[in-house]
């Protein structure tokens, strides 16, 4: 494993950890959220998923932009 392969799974590790405590703690605040509004507890949902593919996606894009 050369280092900007490390890197790149150093980094893809940070990510996953904390999207995964962000979803460990995610229907606790649906619930908070869900108490003022159902809508709003799904808008947290749905930008919670689009915020963990969109990490990865810009990771992406930047890295592709790295490499000419």
């Amino acid at each position: 494993m050369d280092t900007k392969t490390r890197h790149a799974a150093v980094a893809a590790a940070w990510i996953m950890i904390i999207f995964g405590v962000a979803a460990f703690y995610l229907p606790k605040v649906m619930l908070a959220v869900g108490d003022y509004s159902t809508v709003a507890a799904g808008v947290v949902a749905v930008l919670f998923v689009l915020g963990f593919f969109g990490v990865f996606w810009l990771r992406g894009r930047s890295q592709r932009n790295k490499n000419p």
